[in-house]
């Protein structure tokens, strides 16, 4: 049996950013709801709490009625629709969250006695409530507490329900980054293109993309490249063919299967090259872009 559940918040009026959809807003060519997604794929059931957008695997869709009520409102929609014992609740706009941030709260809320959950710090040291695991009778229970009280969880901030909450802190500034203006967006955008990742981000990217899930020894491939073509000037070129041509391969092989998978990481390569041209101040030709 599952661990865990997920209910993720996306449906926010991202006001700071214009009423843009933030949960599409791409971020290394993929969606910031679909970056979450992939960070918690171990979850047994995935609730998204927000309007229907398409995103990289199935997920159950819901919404507090009447939508806009804020996260506590949100996070009781999601609650009806999960069964597990602990819930990872997260937010949307979280383009660093990987697995194993997730496995590192899991733990945490395991190994500290008497916890109810486990939270992520920011840089700054303060807890990010909605990027934490939590027992699901514990979240009821205060969820039950607060409407008795408030007589609805429309506009209550979260604050009043973790606050109750006997929660083990987990300090991990990178994964508790949040994209709430677009200067979070570009920074998020240039870290991701960082020497130091670019490559690694550009090859989970392409995985995402063609919906194939392999293990790439990048240094062996280089190597095989750089010995094949004499240089490799380019790395990414063949780590990317490399992965279309294991894609189509899944796919039963043939030249049907080759153009479909490179047609797919072409427009993702497509994707990354628009933003890089938004970032040196070139036109913004993304739906996510302000007017």
């Amino acid at each position: 049996m599952t661990d865990y559940d997920a209910v993720v918040l996306a449906g926010g009026a991202a006001r700071r950013l214009g009423g843009t959809d933030k949960p599409a807003v791409r971020v290394g060519g993929r969606s910031l709801l679909d970056r979450v997604l992939s960070a918690c794929a171990g979850a047994g059931r995935t609730v998204v709490v927000g309007p229907r957008r398409p995103t990289v695997r199935p997920v159950t869709w819901t919404r507090e009625e009447p939508p806009g009520g804020g996260p506590l409102a949100g996070l009781a929609a999601g609650l009806r629709h999960v069964g597990a014992g602990r819930v990872l609740v997260l937010s949307a706009d979280l383009p660093f969250l990987q697995a194993e941030a997730v496995g590192a709260l899991l733990e945490s809320a395991d190994e500290r006695a008497g916890a109810e959950g486990a939270v992520l710090t920011d840089a700054g040291g303060r807890e990010q409530p909605l990027v934490a695991v939590y027992g699901a009778e514990p979240l009821r229970r205060e969820l039950g507490l607060l409407v008795a009280e408030h007589g609805t969880l429309h506009g209550l901030p979260l604050r009043l329900l973790t606050d109750e909450l006997k929660l083990a802190r987990v300090h991990h500034p990178t994964a508790a980054f949040d994209c709430d203006t677009w200067e979070d967006i570009g920074t998020a955008r240039a870290r991701i293109r960082d020497d130091g990742s670019v490559l690694d981000e550009w090859i989970s990217a392409v995985k995402a993309e063609l919906g194939i899930e392999l293990d790439v020894d990048r240094a062996g491939l280089l190597d095989l490249a750089r010995d094949a073509a004499h240089g490799v000037a380019r790395p990414a070129a063949p780590l990317t063919t490399f992965l279309v041509g294991y894609a189509a391969a899944q796919r039963g092989g043939g030249p049907e299967a080759v153009a479909d998978a490179a047609r797919l990481a072409g427009a993702l390569a497509a994707r990354w090259a628009e933003e890089a041209d938004a970032a040196a101040g070139g036109p913004a030709s993304g739906a996510d872009e302000p007017s």
